[in-house]
């Protein structure tokens, strides 16, 4: 070991490549210390995934990813990066090098999300072009937030995104946000447009166009019928719709 401590000081650069495997963090530490040490034997030391957080938080003190874009996206990758050092990074990630962290396997959680709201932060800012592309490739956790930005473009392909949960559109659906084109849109959708409780917060929402009442209303069961005659926010097109079908039910 004492040879190894040795030889991880001074080593050249071609050596530097080889003690990078070493199996002991002593050595590691010592090599970070070696003034021949560079940028690309930090980038093939962080490809390991057994590094300790220890070490990881001398490598993110040293000055090299301070100056180094590739170093900090290299930490960043790296699942046993503490999560400070993760968070300090990420607002310097570019932004599909983000996504890459929310979507690729073997990210931790913790720093899939801090990618996850570091996207949302910068929602405002970003091109629709790229928008569009996050809501093809985003993960659940980033959909719900793309869907609020309204856009019938955007809520068109998080509808088509086969990770977006039902829990994502319902919270959508509870808000403000909606549109009458965008209740639309998930109304008229092949998949979304089907499923009962999807349906029935689309009708409790005030901003739907009646014309989704007439077409469904038929179908729905008794309890769901009396529940939106109830609701006192809906306008008077939707609850004119409404009494028409519990007058064809007679019901009261």
């Amino acid at each position: 070991m004492a040879l190894r401590l040795a030889k991880a000081l001074r080593a050249s650069s071609e050596e530097l490549f080889e003690l990078i495997h070493d199996p002991a963090t002593e050595v590691l530490r010592n090599l970070l210390k070696n003034p021949d040490l560079t940028e690309e034997h930090l980038l093939a030391l962080l490809k390991r995934t057994d590094l300790s957080e220890e070490l990881l938080q001398a490598i993110h003190n040293l000055q090299k990813p301070e100056k180094s874009h590739r170093l900090r996206l290299a930490m960043a990758r790296n699942p046993a990066t503490p999560a400070p050092v993760v968070i300090t990074i990420m607002p310097h990630l570019y932004l599909f090098e983000l996504l890459d962290l929310c979507i690729l396997p073997g990210v931790p959680p913790d720093q899939r999300l801090a990618a996850e709201r570091q996207i949302t932060q910068r929602l405002p800012e970003i091109p629709l072009g790229n928008k569009l592309t996050l809501a093809r490739r985003a993960p659940p956790g980033l959909l719900g937030a793309l869907l609020r930005e309204g856009e019938p473009r955007i809520v068109q392909t998080c509808l088509d995104n086969p990770r977006l949960p039902e829990s994502a559109l319902h919270l959508y659906l509870r808000s403000g946000k909606p549109t009458p084109d965008s209740l639309s849109q998930i109304a008229r959708h092949r998949r979304w447009g089907t499923y009962p409780r999807v349906r029935l917060a689309i009708l409790k929402h005030p901003r739907t166009p009646a014309i989704w009442f007439t077409l469904w209303l038929k179908n729905i069961p008794v309890g769901e019928l009396r529940g939106l005659a109830m609701k006192r926010n809906l306008g008077q097109a939707q609850r004119n719709v409404i009494q028409d079908e519990m007058k064809r039910r007679g019901l009261r």
